[in-house]
């Protein structure tokens, strides 16, 4: 029998991790099905990003759920924004990170539910049913993958310390280009071993598996990445702001195996 959790951290709930995986499996019923429907419809937000009725359907029925589970703790969903709780607990929902790839049939997509407590995700739970894959962490229980109805198995990032055995993905290029970073990327990318943009949240879940190395993106929210965050420094990685500040709300995520995490970042930001 796999061990699941291993010690509780202040504030968490003995089943809080065990809530946050109904509260994927819950998504998943919502959005699955509405994968590559015909009948899906779809619009565009003020940003000028997708959004469909299975994002907006799947947040509403999470936040029903922690509402009527956790009335005391905080929400903060991509879709219908926050709701303070009278506490320090606040759960941060991306009902499906990975949209514009929903909407045009590529498997990577997902849930992303994380646990904060006094300002600092502590629980994380990604769930992509189209990959038939679900990830999991809390602070002090590791960093776990499922697949299907298999037997969980834990996850370790990598041991490379060289820059040219590193395997990166950098995401998109334009978000790189606006903020300025393009030329780092450009010479980041010619001192590493290999280079690709597997996008959203199958980066940081590679990662976080030992299959890639460090993983750097810009243009992001807080609800793009508390719930990776934990599953990524359970699995022994490092996750920062590119300034090197830990922090889920700066706009920029750089997650590494650790081991060449100040090397990756210092080239970002030279």
């Amino acid at each position: 029998m796999v061990l699941l959790t291993e010690t509780i951290p202040a504030g968490l709930r003995a089943d809080d991790l065990t809530f946050a995986r109904e509260l994927a499996a819950l998504a998943d019923s919502i959005s699955l099905p509405r994968y590559t429907a015909s009948t899906l419809k779809h619009g565009l937000k003020a940003d000028g990003s997708v959004v469909t009725e299975a994002d907006t359907a799947t947040e509403l029925a999470l936040r029903a759920a922690i509402e009527a589970a956790r009335p005391e703790d905080g929400f903060f969903g991509e879709e219908t924004g926050e709701h303070t709780g009278s506490g320090t607990r606040r759960w941060i929902i991306d009902p499906i990170d990975g949209t514009a790839n929903f909407l045009r049939g590529v498997p990577n997509w997902g849930t992303l539910i994380a646990l904060e407590i006094d300002g600092e995700p502590v629980l994380g739970v990604v769930s992509a049913p189209a990959l038939g894959l679900r990830w999991w962490a809390q602070s002090g229980g590791g960093a776990w993958r499922q697949h299907g109805t298999a037997e969980p198995t834990r996850l370790r990032v990598s041991a490379v310390e060289s820059l040219d055995q590193v395997s990166l993905s950098f995401q998109a290029v334009e978000s790189w280009a606006k903020t300025g970073h393009l030329d780092a990327l450009l010479d980041l990318c010619a001192e590493v071993w290999r280079d690709r943009a597997y996008g959203d949240l199958w980066s940081y879940m590679l990662l976080a598996e030992g299959a890639l190395d460090a993983v750097c993106e810009f243009n992001v929210f807080a609800y793009d990445l508390a719930a990776v965050i934990p599953i990524v420094r359970e699995a022994g990685g490092t996750c920062t702001d590119v300034n090197g500040v830990s922090s889920h709300s700066s706009g920029n995520l750089l997650a590494t195996n650790g081991r060449i995490h100040e090397q990756i970042r210092s080239r970002i930001t030279r």
